[in-house]
Order: structure tokens, then sequence, then C-alpha cells
């Protein structure tokens, strides 16, 4: 059950996002619930590999180059979401800082 709440928020915080930016584009909640499948399984196996392989990087910018993956997993569940989309790197930037505030505030009150 608290999987399906935990989808369910992150849809909705995707939804949010992309009426609040002008760059990123859902076309329905089911592509909003895709996506946040997609970005859920990208973060689980893909991302932690990222971040270990571009370890020396991210130590030189001082974690900055984690907003960096962050945008290459957003771009990546873009072209893989029918549905889903973002205009460019800067708009999924803005994405995934905007999604995290959205997707914080919505789990505190799940």
């Amino acid at each position: 059950m608290g999987i399906l709440i935990n989808w369910t928020v992150s849809a909705l915080a995707i939804l949010t996002a992309s009426y609040l930016l002008p760059g990123v584009h859902v076309a329905s909640f089911v592509a909003a619930l895709a996506a946040a499948v997609v970005l859920g399984i990208i973060n689980a196996i893909i991302k932690p590999v990222l971040l270990i392989l571009t370890l020396p990087i991210n130590i030189l910018t001082l974690g900055l180059f984690t907003f960096v993956i962050n945008v290459l997993v957003i771009l990546l569940a873009a072209n893989l979401v029918p549905g889903f989309s973002v205009d460019s790197f800067w708009w999924a930037l803005i994405f995934s800082i905007v999604l995290s505030i959205i997707n914080s505030f919505l789990h505190r009150f799940s």
C-alpha cells in the first residue's frame, strides 16, 4: 500500500511541476504515473552507478555534478515515457529542483 501512495504522490508532484514550468509537458495523469515509475526505476538502478563512476568529478565540484546526473536521469525518462517531455537541459535542471521541493512537501503529508 505504501508503494502505491508514493507512486501517486510522485505522479502528483510531476503534474504540479509540469503545470508550473512551461518547458515541461505531461500529456495526462497516466503519463505522469509512467514517468514516476520510470524515474523511480532509473533512480534506483542507474543513478547509483553513475554517482560511483563520476565520484572524482563530483568531489572536485563539491557535489554540484549531482545536478548534472539528475538532469540526465530526467532527460532519459523523458525519452522513454510517451506523453512526458522536457524541452532542454535547463528546463530539466529547474524541473529536478522543483520536483524535489514538491515531492518533499507532498511526502510530508502522506
